[in-house]
């Protein structure tokens, strides 16, 4: 009789299977209920025991914010421009002035004579300063690339950074007024080139440190004095932007 039954069994069992492969159910299933509806879970991948850390990112350390502090850094070894061909060229005049003025890069002169604004191009600027009562002394200059670049221009890639090294300077000595010469220095602080920034004074807005106080800053955009030699038009254009620069400053 246990023949039978084990006979019996396989038929039964043969029968199930059977019916349940007409019904369409094709793969095995567990013992327990199952939600085949739901989502799947998701798939946890277990990481090395002995893995390496991402190296951090160093934090920069924060830029002075007292004006000798910030000229010595500006030429020193952790400047954008410091592994850059030539002499750093430092800034000239006085930085308690009303007005500070901005250029882009040294000039090849300025490069030899190791002071800015120097060559024919100095000359007209000191001629420019004569007109409105000035003179360098008076005022206080700035580059705002301290290393004439190779092709004798600000690149893209740098730009943004010396923007911001150029705002901090600004914000230590928060002069009245800015004289901004050249496309670079106009891009940096009135965010289009001299030809779209000229003929209105712009108001400049910068933060002072971490403070989150913020300062306004009057700015004057104007052609650099090597294009005004290149283009002796200009000049007239240049004198009303004087005018404008000294305006209500007295000289």
């Amino acid at each position: 009789m246990g023949a039978d039954q084990n006979f019996d069994w396989q038929i039964v069992a043969a029968s199930a299977l059977e019916w349940w492969r007409d019904a369409g159910v094709d793969t095995l299933a567990d013992e327990g209920p199952r939600d085949w509806t739901a989502a799947p879970a998701p798939v946890v991948r277990e990481t090395k025991r002995h893995a390496v850390a991402e190296a951090a990112q160093p934090v920069a350390a924060p830029l002075p914010t007292e004006i000798t502090a910030f000229a010595a850094w500006r030429t020193g070894a952790d400047a954008p421009e410091a592994k850059w061909t030539g002499s750093p060229i430092a800034t000239s005049g006085d930085p308690q002035s009303d007005i500070m003025v901005i250029t882009d890069v040294p000039d090849r002169e300025d490069s030899e004579s190791g002071s800015l604004l120097s060559g024919a191009a100095g000359r007209l600027f000191d001629r420019m300063l004569a007109a409105i009562g000035r003179d360098r002394g008076s005022v206080y200059i700035v580059p705002m690339c301290t290393i004439r670049p190779v092709a004798g221009r600000i690149a893209p890639e740098i730009e943004t950074r010396l923007a911001e090294l150029i705002r901090h300077h600004i914000a230590i000595v928060a002069p009245k007024r800015l004289f901004v010469l050249g496309n670079a220095p106009s891009r940096a602080l009135t965010g289009a080139d001299v030809t779209r920034s000229r003929g209105s004074l712009q108001l400049v807005n910068l933060e002072v440190g971490q403070s989150g106080v913020t300062i306004g800053v009057e700015a004057v955009a104007s052609y650099h004095p090597r294009l005004l030699l290149e283009r002796p038009a200009e000049k007239a254009r240049a004198w009303k932007d004087l005018q404008m620069l000294i305006a209500g400053l007295g000289a």
